[in-house]
């Protein structure tokens, strides 16, 4: 394993949820950690994504959509699920010492306007910045090993139901 703990991001289209969780990750952890996400079904950032971490000052423009199998064969500490549906689709990692699935409300839904998806862009983006910041902590204490971050960890309680 690499020195950095190495943190792998998993959504279904590695269009939202996956892509704020590396930009938070990687604003948190900086140097100390490395991160990367895929997605079982990549799709393009979503614009979204990206105008809502630019508000708070994550840059993620330059990001894109990777597959799953182009990162599946690398070694990472710790592989996160969060969306239900990756996690059931998902392959076995088996170069990735522990997989955890911590699910957060899909923000993204085409029946729904712009300004109506804003608002929940914007709760997507903050529990998984709360998240995140929590995940970085647990990594960088002394008496805890990556791997260790997550173990038994649930992303808040939110009201809209999951869509995969």
């Amino acid at each position: 394993m690499p020195s950095r703990p190495r943190i792998l991001v998993i959504c279904t289209a590695n269009r939202c949820r996956s892509q704020m969780a590396e930009g938070w990750l990687r604003h948190f952890g900086g140097r100390r950690i490395e991160v990367a996400s895929a997605g079982t079904e990549p799709g393009g950032v979503h614009p979204l994504a990206i105008r809502v971490m630019a508000e708070c000052g994550v840059d993620i423009s330059a990001h894109h959509s990777t597959h799953l199998r182009e990162v599946a064969h690398e070694p990472f500490d710790l592989a996160v699920t969060v969306c239900d549906r990756a996690k059931q689709t998902c392959p076995a990692l088996p170069l990735a010492r522990k997989v955890v699935h911590v699910p957060f409300t899909d923000p993204d839904d085409p029946a729904v306007d712009e300004a109506q998806l804003l608002p929940l862009f914007r709760d997507v983006r903050d529990r998984i910045r709360d998240w995140a910041c929590e995940v970085v902590e647990a990594l960088n204490a002394p008496a805890s090993p990556a791997g260790e971050a997550l173990e038994g960890s649930e992303a808040p309680s939110q009201d809209r139901p999951h869509r995969g």
